[in-house]
């Protein structure tokens, strides 16, 4: 089993600037995440926006700026959400993923919409 890979696009909706990117997809991280310089080339200042404590993957915690409002796009669905600006480059984790109802198969590494639901989103409410 390798990594899976899914082309990403992710829009600020105030500037309504897009970049466009071949992100990593990990079921295991929580967030979308993007990185300083994409945060940058989407318009967004991060002085002027607000920190969030985050815990890593080897159980460290930082603070980071959180960049938003921000629309990732991915087949024909999308979400609305704010994105921690770290690391190195984007990573696509499991909140916009069950946002967007899509299915990761890691035998495959692809990332797909749910087969039970390929016209439109479904979100589970209880």
């Amino acid at each position: 089993m390798g990594l899976a890979y899914a082309d990403i696009e992710m829009e600020n909706l105030f500037t309504r600037r897009v970049f466009k990117n071949r992100s990593p997809v990990d079921s295991g991280a929580v967030f979308f995440t993007i990185p300083d310089h994409i945060a940058v080339q989407l318009g967004f200042d991060l002085t002027e926006v607000s920190a969030r404590e985050v815990v890593l993957a080897d159980g460290s915690r930082k603070m980071v700026p959180m960049v938003g409002p921000l629309r990732a796009h991915f087949a024909d669905r999308y979400c609305d959400l704010s994105a921690p600006a770290m690391g190195d480059k984007p990573l696509f984790g499991a909140v916009p993923m069950e946002m967007m109802d899509l299915v990761l198969h890691p035998a495959s590494q692809r990332l797909t919409v749910n087969p039970a639901s390929p016209y439109a989103p479904v979100a589970l409410a209880k």
